[in-house]
This record gives structure tokens, sequence and C-alpha cells, in this order.
């Protein structure tokens, strides 16, 4: 007898239909899986069996075919155990054919029959929820994950005695959609803190306002780590869309039933800060089957690199597409895997080996060669790419026992949100049919340049400094447009329609290199 059952599987963050047919035939007891199957899947026929045995099922004493279905895409992980054990019970005749229809089910079984979580149930939950109106069947511990997408409709038996007692009977029953009972707390450090470091903070500011990418350099113990993990206090919270984006990419990495932390269907923005000994697939992800790097965890919130010039110079280079793309493409034989990556990348760096090089009080003991290695670990291309390149000295003990605080995190994250809404509105409005994907989280640093320059709207006095600015400093098309984006921003956060020359002034004095160019028009 032949029966199947419907069920899914994950590429990158999306999720595509899988259908699990098993066949039950005369001849000698034997049990075949096919269709590209790893070795995770290949070993549920283990699982399976145990799980049946163990639930009071009976396994047929004869040849069992299991086909994934469709044969020539790749199938790794142990969400196939649920579906293939109610394919085996269908075609087995102790349970229904007709039980199986408008249902999907994912899950991993355990030897007694326990239904246990599994990865990147919130893509599937997506997948099913656009092209179906099909019931999903989840593990428990994965049901709030897939009742935070909207239209879904799920539901989570502890056991497959449970779940196979309520599909012969008609009671399998979608629960309803559940929302956090309380937001989790976002504690981190308070910007208010702060003491001195003026441009410093003011960088920040700009940087959460556009998602820019900011390089904080100086000498060791002036604050340029106590600084960057105070950017998340000041960024502003997820909207519905991107938190499914963050949560679908999470789900398919482990963390939300791995992390021990409450599930939040709206979490906050990520914040990402590896160690410098990753590796280069650990950064931006790979594997024989690709699973999403940090890069990706990071989408739509923060990626730190402390210790910047630490990083091998390798592994920092893969950093250019994603800064770029706002996406990684992971390819291997069998296909390319596509994982998001619209992060904004905060580093942080010694200008030298022994970190006093053109410090005011201390003397650089580096050589001319050590300087040379340390600086070229930074490429100019990836130099390019970095929006705010800002220099952090140490602070006066006077000015530290006078205790001047930057403002407090929750007033500068007022002024972040209002400009994030500006570009949001400025943008949809703009380009009203452009993709909703595209208009996303849309900020001045992603979006397309055909958007940001007729509405950066830069008087005549603001155009003329910016070329004559670029001609000085050979900016290229790059680096003048990215200048363009941060006087942009900085515009949004004056609440200002039109940029104005003190707007480009300021953007061009977080270039790397700026000299005394004046702020006045040419004659």
């Amino acid at each position: 007898m032949l029966a199947a059952a419907a069920s899914a599987a994950v590429l990158g963050i999306d999720a595509l239909d899988i259908v699990v047919e098993v066949h039950v035939a005369n001849g000698l007891p034997q049990w075949t899986l096919v269709g590209l199957a790893a070795t995770a899947v290949k070993e549920s026929r283990d699982r399976v069996g145990a799980a049946l045995a163990n639930s009071g099922f009976v396994i047929p004493p004869r040849r069992i075919t299991v086909n994934l279905q469709p044969a020539d895409t790749p199938k790794t992980g142990t969400a196939f155990d649920l579906p293939i054990a109610l394919a085996l019970l269908a075609a087995s005749g102790q349970l229904p054919l007709n039980a199986l229809q408008g249902v999907c089910a994912i899950g991993e079984l355990g030897l007694d029959g326990q239904l246990r979580a599994v990865r990147g149930v919130l893509a599937v939950a997506r997948h099913v929820a656009a092209t179906s109106d099909a019931l999903l069947i989840v593990p428990p511990d994965n049901l709030e994950e897939a009742l935070c997408v909207p239209l879904s409709r799920a539901t989570a038996p502890r056991t497959l005695g449970e779940l196979v007692a309520a599909l012969r009977g008609g009671l399998l029953r979608a629960e309803t959609r559940r929302r956090s009972e309380a937001p989790l707390v976002l504690d981190t450090p308070e910007l208010g803190d702060v003491v001195g470091q003026e441009m410093a903070v003011r960088a920040l500011e700009i940087a959460a306002a556009g998602s820019h990418n900011l390089l904080l350099h100086g000498p060791p113990g002036a604050g340029k780590t106590m600084l960057a993990r105070r950017l998340p206090g000041i960024l502003p919270p997820l909207d519905d869309e991107e938190a499914l984006e963050v949560l679908a990419i999470h789900s398919v990495a482990g963390l939300l039933t791995t992390s021990g932390a409450p599930f939040a269907s709206r979490p906050h923005r990520p914040f990402r800060a590896p160690h410098h000994s990753i590796s280069t697939a650990g950064l931006v992800g790979g594997g024989s089957w690709p699973r999403p790097g940090e890069v990706s965890l990071a989408h739509r919130g923060v990626l730190f690199l402390d210790e910047l010039s630490l990083f091998p110079r390798s592994t920092l280079e893969a950093l250019r597409q994603p800064l770029e793309d706002g996406v990684v493409v992971i390819a291997r034989a069998l296909g390319a895997i596509r994982f998001p990556s619209r992060f904004s990348l905060i580093a942080a760096s010694n200008p030298c080996p022994c970190g006093y090089a053109g410090s005011d009080d201390r003397h650089c003991r580096c050589t001319v060669a050590e300087l040379e290695r340390h600086r070229a670990r930074l490429s100019g291309p990836l130099a390019d790419r970095i929006d705010l390149h800002v220099p952090v000295q140490r602070v006066p003990p006077e000015q530290l026992a006078s205790h001047n605080s930057a403002d407090r995190s929750v007033v500068v994250r007022d002024r972040v949100i209002r400009a994030r809404d500006r570009q949001r509105a400025r943008y949809t409005h703009t380009d009203a049919g452009a993709s909703h994907a595209l208009q996303v989280g849309i900020t001045n640093a992603s979006a397309p340049l055909r958007l940001v320059a007729p509405t950066a709207r830069l008087d005549g006095d603001a155009r003329a400094l910016l070329v004559r600015a670029a001609d000085r400093l050979r900016l290229s098309a790059r680096a003048y447009h990215r200048v363009l984006r941060v006087a942009r921003t900085i515009a949004d956060l004056d609440d200002l329609d039109a940029v104005t020359r003190t707007h480009v002034g300021e953007a061009l004095r977080y270039r790397p290199v700026v000299p005394d160019i004046e702020l006045t028009p040419a004659n």
C-alpha cells in the first residue's frame, strides 16, 4: 500500500514543499530511504522504528520504501521523522489515508515517541501560511515560533500516540495565535554614562539613525568598546516584518529553542560580537550544508567587531559583498543558498600594535614594518565601505571628574526613531511601486542610489562643497555617495527636508582623511 504525508524543507531562510511517500510491499523485511537524504535523515529509520514500537504501533515486517519528493532536492535535518512515521502508519493500515489530508508535519521523534524541537519552523510556517491553508503539526517547543506568523494555523501534540489518536478521531484543532505576555527588557549600558567623546557619541547617533557603518579607532582604554556596546540602547524597535526576518534566521540557526531565553514574537535588534578568532565560514556562513553566519544573525541589527586589526585579512575581506549587497550567497555543488545580511558594521581598532600611534601622551614603539602590517589588515575597498571613521582619544581626568555626561539613551533613541520614520516615509512615497521586500526596514544606508540621489535635496552651497571635497580628497564614486547618505541622515536628525552645507561638512569630517576644507562655497 502507498501513502503520502506533506512536509517541508528549509533552504536558507525559505522553505519548499516536500512529499514523504511510503510504500509497503510484500518481500523480505527491508527499509529503503531515497531522495538525496543526508545522514541525519537516513538515521530516521532507527528513531521512527523505536518511536512506533514504544507508542504501541506495529512495524510491518515487509519491504518498506520511503521516498522524499522531489527526489533531486537535498534534504537534511531530523524534521522528517514525524511525516515518515505518519505516512508509514497510513501505508500499513494503522491510520486512515484521508487523515493526512490538509496537514503538514515536521518534527523529530524521540525513541519514546515524544516530539522534539527542530530548526527552521518559522520559515516553514511562513511558507505554509503563504501557499496553503494546511494545518501545521510541530513539536510543542516550536509552537510559539510557528504561531507568530500571521495567518498561521498550527498545533503541537506532545507525543506520536496523542497525534495519531487525534487524527483518527478528527479531533486535531489549530491553536490560537499567541503573543508574548510582556516584552523582554533590553538590559544595555546607558549612553548617558559616557563622559566626553562628543564626536564619537554623535557618530553613534548617526550610525543608528541611518544604519551606517562605523569605525572607532584610538589608543587602548579610550572607550571604543564601551561606546559600541551602548549602541543597542538607541536603536529603534523592529517592526513586524523585520521581526519575522530576524526570527526566521535565528530559527534556521537553532537559536530560538536552544538559547534558553523566553520566546518573544517581537525581539530586540540583534547585536552580535564575535571573537577575532572566528573563521570565515563562521562569520559569513558556510558548511557542507550552509548555515547562517554572524553577518546573517546580525540582520537588521549590529555586527560589532572588536579589535578589528586582529581579525585575519581574508576573513575581513569576506565582508565586502554582505556590506554592499545586504545578502550572502553561499554556493555549493548542489546549489546556492541565500541568507539576508542587512546589518550595520561597528568596528573598533587600535591605531597600531602597541596602540599609541598618534597619541598625545604616549610614544609609539612600533616599527615601520609593524605599522604597515597593522594597517594592511583593513584594505582600501573595505575601508571605503565604512561611512564613519571616528578617532577616540583618552578623556582627560579633569573632564572625567566633571561628570558632564552625554544625553541619555532614551532621548537619543527618540531622535533616531523620528529620523528613521522620515526615511521610511520618504522612500516608500518616492518608489511606491517597489517590492514590499525592498521597503522593509529601508534606511539611508540601504536605500537604492536611484532613490537617494533625487531625494537628498542638496542646496547649492551643499552641492558645491561636496563636489569640491570629492575632487580634493579623490573620493571614489562609492565614497561620494556614502558621504551623501550620511549627510542625508544628519539632515533627518535635524528634521529638515533639505541637506545644507553644514550637513555635508559634518559628513566629510567622518571620512578617513579630511584636509582643511573651507565650508564656504567657491566664488
